[in-house]
């Protein structure tokens, strides 16, 4: 009984020195979101400013425990009265929530490098599990020795639940600003 604990042990070490930590890359990393606009066409924007990190033990990414967090002031849409409007108290309300965090719950693999990403979007004071698609792209080094990796995770969420209710109605009875927004993550890693 003795040996096996001492076994057990020895993997849970391995297991622990196995993991992989990777960070961002802002550089090559982009953090875009759509909405519809009038039913008729969509509005893009992005967040600028945005940190995360993703442990592994797999080399897939398959096990990944992912902590991201987006600075909701970065948001941009190259338009800067939108953009303030965005930060107000009829959205974002950034003066009192400031940060948009994600954190993983869960990795389930669906085909070859892609896999259902579940995790507690936490946006706007409200946290809600949310499912969203990731691709793993691959693992290269870079020239100068840094090994990379490619991640990019789609998903749509309806703003709604997260309390971003503001809306005007058309004249046709439509509502000007769509519920949904879709959200792409194209995202770089950085082995540390």
């Amino acid at each position: 009984m003795k040996k096996l604990s001492i076994v057990i042990a020895l993997l849970s070490v391995a297991l622990v020195q196995a993991q992989t930590t990777w960070n961002i890359d802002p550089s090559h990393s982009s953090i875009r979101f759509a909405v519809d606009h009038m039913v008729i066409s969509e509005v893009e924007g992005i967040f600028s400013t945005y940190e995360g990190s993703v442990i592994a033990t797999k080399a897939d990414f398959s096990d990944a425990k992912i902590n991201f967090t987006v600075d909701v002031n970065s948001v941009n849409t190259d338009n800067a009265k939108r953009d303030e409007h965005l930060r107000s108290a009829d959205f974002f309300e950034t003066e009192k929530y400031p940060k948009m965090t994600f954190v993983s719950t869960s990795v389930v693999k669906t085909g070859t490098g892609k896999y259902n990403l579940k995790g507690k979007l936490t946006l706007h004071g409200v946290t809600k599990e949310i499912t969203l698609a990731m691709t793993y792209g691959g693992t290269t080094k870079d020239p100068w020795g840094n090994t990379k990796a490619g991640l990019k995770v789609t998903g749509v969420i309806n703003r709604t639940d997260f309390g971003l209710k503001y809306n005007s109605v058309l004249e046709a009875g439509s509502l000007m600003i769509g519920e949904e927004v879709a959200i792409t993550a194209k995202v770089q890693l950085v082995k540390i």
